[in-house]
C-alpha cells in the first residue's frame, strides 16, 4: 500500500494541482492541515480536497478563518485570513470546522497531525537536537505532522516521523512544492520536490490584493 503526503497548501491551486499531476500513483491521500491562508485559491484548494475526500487534519490557519481570530499573526498572514474569509462559502467553512486536530488513518498504522502531537501550533523541527523522543510516538508506524513548511523524515525504532514539506509555501530555502509517498509494505519513504508556474501565483497574488511579500516569498522558498 502506497500513501501520498501533503501538508500546508495555504490556498496555492496551482501548486496543489502540480503536486497531484506528479504524484505516483497511490492508494489514498493525506493532509496535515493548513489548507487555506496566504494565497489567492482557498475556496478551490478546500473544494479539490474535498472532492478527493482526502482524510485532513486542522491547521493553525484553518481554525484562525473558522474562529475569526488572527491576533498573533503578522500582517501577511492576517491578510490571507481576510481573502480567505471573503472568498470560502458557508459549506467551505463547514468544512473547515469539522477538520480535527488528530486522524488515525490506514488501519491505525499513521498518526497524522498538524504540529506537535501534544501542542498543534508548537514548531517542531527535525533540525532541534531531541526533539523527538520514543515516546512522541504510540503504537503507529508511521507519524505525519506539518507547520514548520519543512520537509524532512527521521527514523526511529518505534517508527517514522514524516514532514512532507510544504507544498504552497515551502521555508526550506527550495521553492519547489514538496510532498512525499510511504510504502508501507517496504515501511520507507520517498520524498519528492516539484516545479510549479510561481509567476502565475505572484500575479494573481497581487490580482488579490494581497501582499507583494507573499508572492516574493514563493520564489525564495522562505
Amino acid at each position: 500500500m502506497k500513501v501520498g503526503l501533503i501538508s500546508d497548501v495555504h490556498s496555492n491551486r496551482v501548486a496543489l494541482e502540480t503536486v497531484l499531476e506528479d504524484m505516483p500513483p497511490v492508494d489514498e491521500l493525506l493532509c496535515a492541515g493548513d489548507v487555506v491562508g496566504y494565497n489567492p485559491w482557498p475556496a478551490e484548494c478546500v473544494d479539490i480536497l474535498r472532492e478527493r475526500d482526502v482524510p485532513t487534519v486542522v491547521g493553525n490557519h484553518d481554525a484562525a478563518v473558522v474562529e475569526g481570530t488572527a491576533f498573533r499573526f503578522n500582517e501577511m498572514a492576517q491578510a490571507g485570513l481576510r481573502h480567505a474569509r471573503r472568498q470560502l462559502d458557508d459549506e467551505q467553512l463547514e468544512w473547515l470546522a469539522e477538520l480535527p486536530a488528530e486522524r488515525r488513518e490506514c488501519g491505525g498504522r499513521v498518526k497524522l497531525v498538524h504540529g506537535h502531537p501534544d501542542d498543534p501550533k508548537r514548531y517542531t523541527r527535525y533540525t532541534y537536537p531531541g526533539e523527538f523522543s520514543a515516546g512522541l510516538l504510540d503504537d503507529e508506524d508511521v507519524l505525519v505532522l506539518g507547520h514548520t513548511h519543512v520537509q524532512g523524515v527521521e527514523q526511529f525504532s518505534e517508527g517514522i516521523v514524516i514532514n512532507p514539506g510544504s507544498v504552497g509555501q515551502p521555508r526550506d530555502g527550495d521553492p519547489r512544492a514538496g510532498y512525499a509517498v510511504v510504502d508501507f509494505d517496504a515501511l520507507t519513504v520517498e520524498t519528492h520536490r516539484v516545479e510549479y508556474d510561481i509567476e502565475t501565483v505572484r500575479e494573481a497574488v497581487q490580482a488579490a490584493g494581497l501582499p507583494e511579500r507573499t508572492g516574493r516569498r514563493l520564489a525564495r522558498g522562505k
